[in-house]
């Protein structure tokens, strides 16, 4: 495997929340989960290899540690379907 060089926009994982550490009242389908996991984006710190635990520093500056993931992560979500009826909001009805 090659080395990510310092500096690289990259993707790293931690678990926040294991199974064993949530609390007994929480809801049924949240306790399902076996754990609370998070995935941030940053700068590399150091050269690193994908899968290895390392530092991350956002654009924000904060620093992160995680399971390096994905080097030069992209954005895969949407806002789901057009609503027909938000079309015209703004427009004073001129549709």
């Amino acid at each position: 495997m090659s080395k990510i060089p310092k500096g690289t926009w990259v993707e790293v994982e931690r678990t926040l929340v294991s199974a064993a550490r949530r609390l007994p009242g929480n809801p049924v389908e949240p306790a399902r989960a076996p754990s609370y996991t998070v995935r941030v984006s940053g700068f590399l710190v150091e050269d690193a290899e994908l899968g290895q635990q390392v530092r991350i520093r956002t654009i924000t500056g904060k620093v992160h540690l995680g399971k390096l993931r994905i080097q030069s992560p992209s954005y895969g979500h949407s806002f789901g379907h057009t609503v027909p009826e938000l079309l015209k909001t703004g427009r004073g009805g001129l549709i």
